[in-house]
This record gives C-alpha cells, sequence and structure tokens, in this order.
C-alpha cells in the first residue's frame, strides 16, 4: 500500500463515521430536546451530599 492510497483509505474512513455521525437518528427540534430535559430532569432532596463530597468520602476510607 502506498502512502497515497494509506492517505485515501483515512480520508475515507473518516468521512463514513462524520456521515454517520452527523445523521441525526432524533427526528425532534433542539426545543423539543430540551424541554424533555426539562421535564426528566431529577432534583436531589436537600441535604444530599454533592458529588465531590462524595468522592471525598470514598478516598478516605
Amino acid at each position: 500500500m502506498t502512502l497515497d492510497e494509506l492517505k485515501t483509505l483515512i480520508d475515507e474512513a473518516v468521512e463514513r463515521r462524520l456521515e454517520g455521525w452527523l445523521k441525526s437518528k432524533d427526528e425532534r427540534s433542539p426545543e423539543e430536546i430540551l424541554e424533555s430535559i426539562r421535564k426528566h430532569r431529577w432534583t436531589p432532596p436537600p441535604g444530599t451530599p454533592s458529588t465531590l463530597q462524595m468522592l471525598r468520602e470514598d478516598r478516605d476510607r
């Protein structure tokens, strides 16, 4: 395989990957997606330790 063939092969692989990544599988609009995120957001109860606090507790064990 020549260097030019390798470059072409890499370019084709990158193009295929980008095309697949850019194709949206979700037909909803960005506004609909954001609204869904807002509706499904979960807030922990008051007094729940933060992620940082839990990591520090685990580290100190």
